[in-house]
């Protein structure tokens, strides 16, 4: 499971982004409680403007920011994203002690951390292909994931003491601390043991991307599920928050329900990491499961009711997202996998910036188990979705020798013939070339004429 720390430069990059990750859940817990207590009256609407500044860039920017990080050196590249995301986070703390943080100015900063974080997520997300070698690749990204949601354990309620007992300024100025473990951490990478990155001479065009996916049904509907999910379902903070005040809770207990979550979140990873396989009945089931445990979770009557369905809520969620994201990976045709896996960020990434205006409107006007609905009831949208397309593609089978009678086909890469565009050595060199075989299956002896 830890193969990937035998290599030094992970091990120092595993360091410095989980210290990186602490703050960054603490700053984003500090930004959703100064927003909706310090700067508005308890407005949920406010929040998901906030939200949505901050995911609109990475969705709108993506050819920019996919091209940049191929086309530049990653490790000087995030010392540059960092260093930035470092001064922010001081001048936001800066301004919130001193008083003079308004409404508008937050929704600047919160636009401006957008869009440095829409060059630094896929630089990021890349630079560990840098670090180790292809065989261990997917060990430390499910490292990297597992780092992500143990951070989003400790981060909020680290945030929501602090907030209690000094005030939320100092939040941003210890993240804008954490940055420099990542700096430092980049810094100590010895670049000589960096793999050598491939390069590709032909031109990588977004729109083959879009053909392919429109020419699987399957990814179509996975593609949906997973935009309805992350539009109207994720807004965490929002749910969270606004709960947290309707039970007279303080900024620590808000910052203690958001690491409840990531306790079923980071069950979630693991047990997704342990698959052998990442099936689509498991993204449909994992949406079912997230639609019923936020529909139950609306109506608890207290606040440590409702905080312990979050972990069965935290653990649908990224059972549904990890197996999705592992699906898209594993069915893609290789040729096509980066332009396809960028699509699929976008419509992830790019339904927050629709629907956390719209959650938060709700949970503003109707309060927030309302909002939390609205959130269940696109995911039982989304698994209708996903349960009809299952149906009628004729891959649901009666079968009486199985246990369940009922069995699914699985779903194999399509195969597709590079353009000329597209060819590069690297798909040459990769490509198998099928041989001929004789009756029995084996292959031809050769003969040497003389």
């Amino acid at each position: 499971m830890f193969r990937s720390f035998s290599v030094f430069n992970y091990r120092v990059w595993f360091i410095g982004a989980l210290v990186s990750n602490v703050g960054a859940w603490m700053q984003a817990t500090a930004l959703s409680w100064v927003v909706l207590t310090e700067l508005t009256d308890n407005d949920a609407a406010a929040m998901g403007i906030t939200m949505a500044l901050q995911f609109a860039p990475p969705l709108l920017l993506v050819s920019v920011t996919g091209w940049v990080a191929d086309r530049f050196e990653r490790r000087r590249l995030l010392m540059v994203t960092q260093g930035l995301l470092l001064l922010l986070g001081l001048a936001i703390g800066v301004l919130i002690l001193s008083g003079a943080m308004t409404l508008w100015i937050m929704y600047g900063f919160a636009l401006a951390l957008g869009v440095v974080a829409a060059f630094d997520n896929p630089a990021r997300q890349a630079f560990v292909s840098d670090l180790v070698a292809r065989e261990n690749a997917s060990n430390a990204v499910a490292l990297n994931a597992a780092s992500f949601n143990g951070a989003r354990m400790i981060g909020p309620a680290v945030a929501g003491v602090v907030i209690v007992a000094v005030g939320t300024g100092w939040v941003f100025f210890i993240n804008a601390v954490t940055f420099l473990a990542m700096i430092a951490a980049l810094v100590l990478i010895r670049a000589d043991e960096l793999i050598p990155r491939a390069k590709n001479i032909g031109a990588s065009r977004l729109a083959d991307g879009f053909r392919y996916v429109a020419g699987r049904p399957d990814l179509v509907v996975t593609f949906a599920m997973v935009f309805l999910v992350g539009a109207f379902g994720m807004n965490f903070p929002i749910f969270a928050s606004t709960m947290a005040l309707e039970f007279g809770q303080e900024a620590d207990g808000y910052g203690l329900l958001s690491s409840i979550l990531a306790i079923g979140s980071l069950a979630g990873a693991l047990l997704a990491a342990r698959r052998d396989r990442a099936r689509i009945r498991v993204v449909i089931g994992g949406t079912l499961l997230f639609a019923a445990a936020a529909g139950v979770s609306a109506l608890m009557p207290s606040y440590w009711t409702y905080a312990a369905t979050l972990m069965f809520t935290g653990f649908a969620v990224v059972t549904m997202l990890t197996t999705a994201n592992g699906y898209v990976q594993t069915t893609t045709d290789p040729a096509l996998r980066g332009r396809v896996l960028a699509l699929y960020m976008a419509i992830l990434m790019g339904g927050t910036p629709i629907g956390a205006p719209i959650v938060g409107w709700v949970a503003a006007e109707f309060g927030p188990r309302m909002a939390i609905l609205l959130g269940a009831g696109a995911a039982l949208v989304a698994f209708g979705i996903g349960a009809t397309w299952l149906i009628a593609s004729g891959r649901l089978h009666r079968r009486e020798a199985t246990r369940f009678r009922l069995t699914i086909d699985e779903t194999r890469p399509l195969a597709v013939v590079p353009v000329p565009a597209d060819f590069s050595d690297e798909v040459a060199a990769t490509t198998p070339v099928p041989l001929p075989r004789d009756e029995r299956g084996e292959l031809p002896r050769r003969t040497v004429a003389g």
